[in-house]
């Protein structure tokens, strides 16, 4: 049975450190907290980095020869997802163009595919 060591007050460590005559070295502004097992934090880090798990972003990658035609997708990448907004690279300025132009259907589109119903609009960018 491991009981974890007392946890004395910022204001007793540093009385205890004068007595001792050792110098108070943590930031004022720093929190301690609970120790996770490593286990633990691992699965979280596995489940927001999405190691080793589908994505949206790897679905909609797999998918964008058909969402937006074997022409347009030569010159676009779907990037990211973030706040429900799909950002897209695109290399071309006419691509761009249509890409802008059917950006309501592309969304629709996208919202079909499996996992992928957060995606609410496309946010087009050169690049």
């Amino acid at each position: 049975m491991s009981k974890e060591p007392y946890q004395f007050s910022r204001v007793a460590e540093e009385m205890i450190g004068d007595l001792r005559r050792l110098p108070f070295q943590e930031p004022r502004r720093q929190r301690k907290r609970a120790t996770k097992d490593l286990t633990t934090v691992v699965e979280e880090l596995m489940e927001k980095f999405k190691v080793g798990r589908d994505s949206p972003e790897n679905t909609i990658r797999e998918n964008w020869r058909d969402l937006v035609g074997p022409a347009n997708a030569a010159y676009s990448n779907p990037v990211s997802i973030e706040r429900g907004r799909l950002l897209v690279l695109v290399s071309h300025a006419v691509v761009r163009s249509e890409i802008f132009h059917h950006r309501e259907a592309i969304a629709k589109k996208i919202q079909a595919l499996p996992g992928c119903k957060g995606v609410r609009n496309l946010n087009i960018r050169a690049g």
